[in-house]
């Protein structure tokens, strides 16, 4: 990380902390400024800020990103510092030294130890360290790729395989586990290797994509221009072409690498990052920054290109005071004054969401405005699919997606196109529940315990940690699972039903056997919580359906419209609605007296049968005799003899509750009960029958209290009848 100080002044209309924008960098950053340091480094494997001295080191933990974190220090010799990475277990210190020499520290014994290759016939271009069975640090060289196993008792390093390939730069991502080594006049040519824990697999040669300039002279790659990214468990490599004005897409195969279309650019200088799974791409000439999301296999931005926004600054009062050119005057210094230059000469853009401001030791982090975003399109159903599948800002998206429905649906809009919306939140509900992405705001275990050994498992990849055992990262981080082999741990086939937008291109790219190249380890997995913007039906009823039935006025039938489409998209999708949906739609028909229509909703089962249902029948049926015959017919269906026979007997049907009672072995409902509607009725006959009943059919009724009560209450009524 190296780079000069930008001394042009921010643009507060563009990236003021008032501006709009969809992507967003918040105040304060990380400051990672130590006397004496001799720069910044960025270890993407241990995701730590480096700044080394004469005799330390002083590192920052960045995942998860907390810019009030304090460094950690450690002691290292005095020397040249050309590349400096923790091994994945933190006990080791590596430090490239010059092009020919490495330098290793034990942090337990502080012994030390150097490697040296030959300086006559190669150099070293740069190391990392692997979590790999087969090898523990990875050298890269001109002359191809040197695996070394660490030896701490011996002090030294023990060669395990060599990858002999002309190289002229390279580039790796822990993330994807993945180096590209770039060979060739034009350096187009590249070899990839995804060096995980499962394996080690080789991709096969690939040439990218590079237009000649007018003057036929042939553009040179550089490290710069090549990115690798992953998004939704896939991994993609970007290469900017400048004569062309494009940044060229790659998806990788573990038996393929295959071209899938190209983005425009508009500045010399690009830069790539990736925020949960949306792609950003920078145009730092040009100050704005596109959004893409990949997973809907569209080359459409989500949005217009828009600068980056600084947001949280500190404002002293009586800037808040100030207005006109006073007010951008107060915005100018105050972003000045904190180094926030947006796309600075001095930025250095890191995997997968980080930029560092060099000149100034400053680290952000990027974020994104769900919010903005949602609003910034009319393409409901498009915003629901996108708002589904973020999961950084889980319960914002899910809020967003909720209120969005609401809003359908009070302004009336066309039943189809409130039916689309609602058919969206209910496969993303359906899909989340059968991948298990479906997690309520818990935090998950950081380890599981045990690993499906089925061949069949659906999981999004299988690695280890850094001490070796083995874990599970669930498919949070991607929306589309496939299925993972126990042999190919480290690709896993691409689902099925990955996006019903897939187009007829990927049926063609998934005959090369479509083993997809997926990330070993998702971006900031370990650090977040998995949670999900999946909306269940018992949701959509307490925050969407009965919210709307408080403010809706008029006739309800709009409402048990959109109601029955949403049973529709719960019935194919084979989701269980709870009763408190059919109840409401009761409610809703009953109030417009549409008691014909609810009689054919219950009778053609679109009201799922449940006590909850048959009682609401009952109410609602207090004014039609019809629709409470619907509810105890649909108590009897469902086996619920002491309710049926509780309301008979409410009803005054006592003796045919009886005669039910005694069929179906309801023995759960006091005798007082019977005895008391019998007296009621004032009918000396019926008294007299329930009586006889209980005595023959009820074992020492006879020695109870009712019997005693009812038997003089019995003679009484007689005797009355006699006078």
């Amino acid at each position: 990380m190296s780079g000069k100080a930008s001394t042009s002044k921010p643009n507060i209309g563009l990236s003021g902390s008032d501006g709009l924008s969809h992507a967003y960098i918040h105040y304060p950053p990380l400051r990672c400024n130590v006397p004496g340091s001799s720069g910044l480094f960025y270890d993407d494997g241990n995701k730590l800020i480096l700044s080394p001295t004469v005799d330390q080191v002083f590192s920052w933990k960045v995942g998860p990103f907390d810019p009030l974190i304090d460094p950690t220090a450690d002691s290292i010799s005095e020397g040249p510092i050309i590349a400096i990475r923790y091994s994945l277990d933190t006990k080791v210190i590596a430090v490239q030294r010059s092009n020919h020499e490495m330098q290793f520290w034990d942090r337990e014994t502080g012994g030390t130890f150097s490697h040296k290759c030959r300086p006559e016939s190669e150099s070293i271009l740069g190391f990392f360290w692997t979590d790999s069975h087969q090898c523990d640090i990875v050298l890269v060289k001109t002359s191809g790729l040197d695996l070394y196993a660490y030896n701490s008792e011996s002090k030294s390093l023990q060669l395990v395989q060599t990858k002999k390939l002309n190289v002229s730069w390279y580039v790796y991502t822990h993330e994807s586990r993945l180096v590209l080594l770039a060979s060739g006049m034009q350096c187009k040519t590249f070899h990839g290797f995804q060096i995980s824990s499962a394996d080690i697999v080789r991709l096969p040669r690939f040439e990218m994509a590079m237009a000649k300039s007018e003057a036929n002279s042939k553009p040179v790659l550089a490290a710069e221009d090549v990115f690798i990214v992953t998004v939704y468990g896939r991994i993609y490599c970007l290469q900017v072409d400048r004569v062309a004005m494009l940044l060229h897409s790659y998806r990788l195969y573990r038996d393929a690498v295959i071209q899938q279309g190209s983005f425009p650019i508009y500045s010399n200088r690009i830069a790539v990052s990736v925020v949960d799974n949306v792609l950003l791409i920078h145009q730092v000439d040009a100050k704005v920054v596109i959004l893409y999301d990949l997973f809907a296999d569209s080359r459409a931005p989500i949005s217009a290109p828009l600068p980056l926004l600084f947001r949280g600054f500190p404002r002293s009062s009586t800037s808040s005071q100030s207005s006109g050119r006073d007010s951008e005057s107060s915005d100018s210094n105050v972003l000045s004054n904190h180094g926030a230059v947006t796309y600075s000469n001095a930025w250095t853009f890191l995997v997968p969401d980080l930029v560092c401001d060099v000149a100034n030791k400053l680290l952000w982090k990027f974020n994104l405005d769900i919010e903005a975003i949602s609003a910034s399109s009319s393409e409901v159903p498009s915003v629901l699919e996108f708002l589904q599948r973020r999961r950084l800002e889980a319960n914002k998206a899910k809020q967003l997606c909720l209120g969005i429905t609401r809003t359908l649906i009070l302004e009336h809009r066309p039943v189809p196109v409130v039916a689309k919306a609602v058919n969206v939140l209910v496969s993303s509900y359906s899909h989340s529940i059968k991948t298990g992405n479906y997690l309520k705001g818990v935090k998950p275990e950081k380890a599981s315990t045990s690993v499906d050994q089925n061949s069949g498992a659906e999981v999004s990849a299988i690695e280890r940690d850094l001490i070796g055992k083995s874990i599970i990262h669930e498919s949070m981080e991607r929306v589309d699972s496939g299925s993972l082999n126990k042999a190919s741990a480290v690709s896993s086939m691409d689902s099925d039903n990955e996006s019903q937008s897939t187009n007829p291109k990927h049926n063609s790219e998934d005959a090369h056997s479509a083993y997809d190249m997926q990330s070993s380890l998702q971006s900031g997995q370990e650090e977040s919580q998995l949670t999900s913007a999946a909306i269940s039906p018992d949701e959509m009823y307490s925050f969407v359906f009965s919210p709307v039935d408080e403010e809706m006025v008029g006739d309800p039938s709009y409402l048990v419209a959109i109601i029955i489409e949403f049973l529709h998209s719960a019935n194919s999708e084979k989701i269980r609605v709870l009763p408190n949906v059919y109840v409401l739609i009761i409610q809703l028909l009953a109030r417009n007296e549409r008691y014909a229509e609810l009689g054919l909703f219950v009778l053609n089962k679109i009201l799922e049968p449940s006590k909850e249902v048959a009682l609401q029948l009952l109410e609602s049926g207090r004014q039609n005799a019809q629709t409470r015959k619907l509810g105890l017919d649909m108590l009897r269906q469902l086996g619920l003899h002491h309710d049926y026979v509780l309301l008979l007997v409410q009803d005054g049907y006592y003796l045919e509750a009886l005669r039910y009672a005694r069929k179906n072995r309801v023995d759960t409902i006091r005798p007082s009960l019977f005895l008391e509607a019998a007296f009621v009725s004032n009918d000396s006959q019926h008294l007299a029958a329930v009586l006889r009943f209980f005595t023959d059919f009820l074992p020492g009724f006879k020695n109870t209290s009712d019997h005693n009560r009812y038997c003089r209450i019995l003679n009484e009524m007689n005797s009355s009848m006699t006078v």
